[in-house]
């Protein structure tokens, strides 16, 4: 907020087409010196959802509540299911208040209420970031079902954090550099067949749902041809179709986060706990 507010005046001094959009600023704008909303959500939140969840089981295996709390007539899907939703449930009050409190306190230094694009913009990037931090939820309550040890679990989960965050886009540099000839630039196929690959990372698709969702300008998410930017006219797009825009990267994070869960399921219900 000190750095949104203390910069949307000069943001705003630009002539761009999404100017109008100046609730869209508080979240996207940076004077360099700190980052911006969605810079910090995107590179602090999956710890949250690693600090939530590494210890999530095998603390309790640890302690030997587990076999208390199953010894009573609960059945074991119930056990897993209630981790994951309490911490879920946790997330989506932090992250609707810290949304919502930029939101109003932009409200009352602005002067200006937010437009129902900017609302459902903003609503929709923070249901995104509570997917984003669910997935690494999840993968932490894999680890922590797969290590005996806390520890263990998380440092495996900030190390896969670190992959992703720091090295996983610089080993794709370097080996597609490594596939080009020195002085010549990818092709539009070999661009694309990047963006596939760093697409694979699940900050990566994040980013790009909060780029298309917080600046309505952004009318693709990867290279584009010469016939299609021909005929283009500048402005934003309507919320609908920058939903539609990212519906691929919204699935793909979701697919991810749903896959954690069923593996984390299934590895718990297959568990023997009897000797914990």
């Amino acid at each position: 907020m000190y750095t949104a507010l203390g910069n949307i005046s000069d943001a705003l001094k630009n002539n761009n087409a999404n100017d109008i959009f100046v609730f869209l600023k508080l979240y996207t704008v940076s004077d360099g010196t700190l980052p911006s909303f969605f810079v910090f959500v995107g590179f602090l939140g999956p710890l949250l959802g690693i600090g939530m969840g590494f210890d999530a089981v095998n603390s309790e295996m640890n302690k030997g509540t587990v076999n208390r709390i199953l010894s009573q007539p609960i059945p074991r899907d119930y056990f897993i299911n209630a981790k994951f939703t309490a911490s879920l449930v946790v997330i989506s009050v932090l992250f609707f208040s810290l949304s919502f409190l930029v939101m109003g306190i932009g409200l009352i230094a602005i002067g200006i209420p937010p437009t129902p694009e900017e609302f459902i913009r903003i609503l929709l990037f923070t249901i995104a970031a509570i997917i984003y931090v669910s997935f690494w939820l999840n993968l932490s309550i894999l680890f922590s079902i797969k290590f005996i040890q806390p520890a263990t679990s998380a440092l495996t989960g900030i190390s896969v954090w670190l992959f992703f965050s720091i090295f996983y886009n610089m080993l794709v540099n370097v080996i597609f550099s490594m596939l080009v000839p020195a002085g010549r630039n990818l092709s539009l196929m070999g661009e694309r067949m990047k963006l596939n690959i760093l697409q694979l990372a699940p900050n990566q698709l994040f980013n790009e749902i909060t780029n298309v969702l917080l600046t309505p300008t952004v009318r693709s998410v990867g290279p584009l041809t010469m016939e299609q930017v021909k005929g283009a006219i500048p402005g934003p797009i309507p919320v609908l179709q920058s939903v539609m825009l990212i519906w691929p990267q919204i699935i793909g994070i979701i697919a991810l986060t749903v896959i954690c869960f069923v593996v984390s399921y299934l590895l718990f219900v297959k568990r023997e706990i009897r000797s914990t």
